[in-house]
């Protein structure tokens, strides 16, 4: 009996949960691109491009797709800005420190919530008021509505699970030999030289990354996450990878873009991440172009049947591709245009 009471008690906030009316659908994400010799994610601390050397695989971090996500944000913000508009987004991460708040010393988490705090509340409130305040800066924020946040200034600490998720390693569809690239800087390489300086990095000739995520209706009502900021999410996805302007990333291209959305909050379908995957005539190393292989969606097309999915709505340039899911999924198929 003793046992049976602790259960009850276990379950009774599980089933509250269930019960809670929720604003956003549960569901997961898919998102296709490739990249040409060039750097899909390179690590922080070498530059090297992250590869499973067993699989032979590229692999993309979360990190590196939310990067993408906040660095479209913060540059319709000042593309806003240069024409003389208003910024349409508030965003809590800034990867350049000097435009969280010109000449502070502090944390970017604590510098960007000063900011917001002369903004939103010239006059803070009370200690009891703190905690409820700094909450709602944070859900100002549509990378905190998405992605989560926290804030650890004293009275205001709060601490916001993110509903969207990506996996924390992508690993590519294809397998990938990473090749040698010699750079040779046209400065010198310290003040006594007079020619410049000569490294090597790892580039990836090709990769199509899959990248799999998932949006929680439960920790979207923490956030207030909204079907519009979903939609602005999977804008930024889209154009962000396709518009990528640094030497390692702008060779990329956005192919599919899938949500595979439920029909109740608590479904789960085990093998999401295995729904799509390729068929080639050449070894996988030697895929060069998307020309090179097929893309077999057999997967996706069980998944569809499944009773717990609702709809697969997807995202495509290609007229090919979007014939392919549609005869793949048939009826549960929407084409949205983000």
């Amino acid at each position: 009996m003793h046992h049976i009471k602790n259960l009850k008690k276990i379950l009774k906030p599980l089933q509250k949960m269930i019960n809670m009316k929720t604003t956003v659908e549960k569901s997961e994400i898919l998102f296709l691109y490739e990249s040409k010799y060039s750097i899909p994610n390179g690590d922080p601390f070498t530059g090297e491009q992250r590869y499973d050397e067993e699989t032979k695989q590229v692999l993309v971090s979360d990190v590196r797709i939310k990067r993408f996500v906040r660095d479209y944000f913060i540059e319709k913000n000042n593309l806003a800005i240069a024409n003389g508009e208003e910024p349409k987004y508030e965003v809590y991460v800034f990867n350049d420190k000097s435009q969280i708040s010109e000449g502070s010393k502090e944390s970017g988490a604590s510098a960007r919530m000063q900011s917001l705090w002369k903004k939103y509340y010239p006059q803070k409130p009370g200690k009891k008021e703190m905690e409820a305040a700094a909450l709602s800066l944070l859900k100002k924020c549509i990378d905190v509505r998405l992605f989560g946040g926290i804030s650890t200034e004293k009275d205001a600490a709060v601490n916001l699970t993110g509903p969207v998720q990506f996996a924390l390693l992508n690993p590519s569809l294809n397998k990938t030999d990473l090749r040698i690239h010699q750079n040779t800087s046209v400065f010198s390489s310290s003040a006594d030289k007079t020619r410049g300086a000569i490294g090597t990095t790892s580039v990836v000739p090709y990769a199509l990354n899959k990248i799999h995520g998932w949006i929680n209706p439960y920790s979207a009502l923490q956030t207030e996450l909204n079907q519009g900021d979903i939609e602005e999410l999977f804008t930024a996805l889209w154009a962000s990878v396709n518009n990528a302007n640094t030497r390692t990333k702008s060779n990329q291209n956005a192919l599919l873009l899938l949500q595979i959305v439920y029909a109740n909050p608590t479904d789960k379908i085990y093998g999401v991440d295995k729904a799509i995957s390729i068929t080639t005539e050449k070894q996988e190393e030697q895929i060069r172009d998307s020309e090179d292989y097929n893309f077999d969606f057999s997967g996706l097309a069980e998944i569809a049947k499944n009773e717990k999915v609702k709809e697969i709505r997807f995202y495509t340039e290609d007229e090919n591709l979007k014939e392919q899911i549609i005869n793949n999924v048939g009826e549960k198929a929407k084409y949205n245009s983000y």
